[in-house]
């Protein structure tokens, strides 16, 4: 049966290579990526003692690492030329991943005795990027080590901001097990008109763009809110569709994500690496969406989770 346990394989495979082939360039970049490797290959069985002195090592490299765009195997003259050829029809590649993952989510679930179907969409996303890289390769005739050269210049120039989503999440999780949650429930159930579902839901929605905004990571905002409001308000006390508030609430957080300079990795790292003079530039091109969509997710959690 195929399980996340060979999404984390893929993953590892993938930081190992950028390792090994940023070795003698980039040796502490590549010993970076190699201490991510091993977390994705034996993160399970290493403890919670090991995993934490991994963490500690990805600090203390990330700190030391510098960010920079490694050697290309492809030259500026070949690139333009490869643009002008193919234009807007190289983001068929890229169409191959979302696709593969929407399609994946719906048919894994059909075989259980292949996939884990509670991982459905992990799996089929990893698998669409694998089809998308042979796909590529295929059609711009591309050697196999040319994506992963080109992964490693990308990942080295965003450094040590790739993995931060996925430190904030576990932020987030120790902040709703440490009851976080709990006190800042506290805090809005004053706030908030007895009674009121509205007052609630705008509250959880809003609770969400701005917790996300702080902790640059709607992963990380959403353990504490939930805990805090969308479990005993919008669930328990108003027995709202669980499935609707936790899946448009993150939408909601997704918002602040769009606002904060807290989410380098999304509005930082972009401006760093295209060289624009204004470096908040992506956060603000990103206000007009980001405050109408965070509106149209509150009132789309009144209007279709509660019966």
């Amino acid at each position: 049966m195929v399980t996340l346990h060979w999404v984390y394989a893929l993953a590892g495979a993938m930081f190992a290579a950028f390792a090994l082939l940023g070795a003698r360039e980039r040796p502490v970049n590549a010993a970076f990526w190699g201490v991510l490797a091993l977390s994705m290959w034996a993160g399970d069985r290493l403890g919670d003692l090991g995993n934490g002195v991994l963490v500690l090592a990805l600090v203390g490299l990330g700190a030391l690492a510098g960010k920079s765009r490694a050697g290309s195997e492809v030259s500026p003259q070949e690139r333009q030329a490869r643009a002008d050829r193919f234009g807007n029809r190289l983001f068929l590649i890229a169409f191959v991943i979302p696709a593969t993952a929407l399609a994946g989510t719906i048919l894994f679930k059909q075989a259980p005795t292949w996939f884990d179907g509670k991982q459905a969409t992990l799996i089929a996303l990893a698998l669409g990027v694998v089809i998308a890289l042979v796909l590529g390769c295929l059609w711009l005739r591309a050697g196999p080590l040319v994506p992963v050269q080109q992964g490693r210049r990308l990942m080295d120039g965003v450094g040590w901001a790739a993995i931060l989503p996925q430190m904030l999440a576990s932020l987030g999780a120790v902040f709703a097990l440490a009851g976080v949650g709990d006190a800042v429930g506290g805090l809005v159930a004053q706030a908030i008109p007895h009674g009121s579902l509205l007052g609630a839901v705008i509250a959880y929605g809003l609770g969400m763009a701005l917790f996300t905004m702080v902790m640059g990571n709607a992963f990380a905002a959403f353990p504490v809110m939930t805990a805090a409001i969308g479990v005993p308000l919008l669930i328990r006390a108003y027995h709202g569709d669980p499935a609707i508030i936790c899946a448009i609430g993150m939408l909601a957080g997704f918002c602040g994500t769009l606002l904060t300079p807290m989410a380098a990795n999304f509005n930082l790292v972009p401006a760093a690496l295209l060289d624009l003079s204004d470096r908040y530039g992506v956060i603000r091109r990103q206000v007009g969406t980001a405050l109408p969509l965070l509106g149209v997710n509150i009132l789309l959690i009144y209007w279709l989770a509660f019966p």
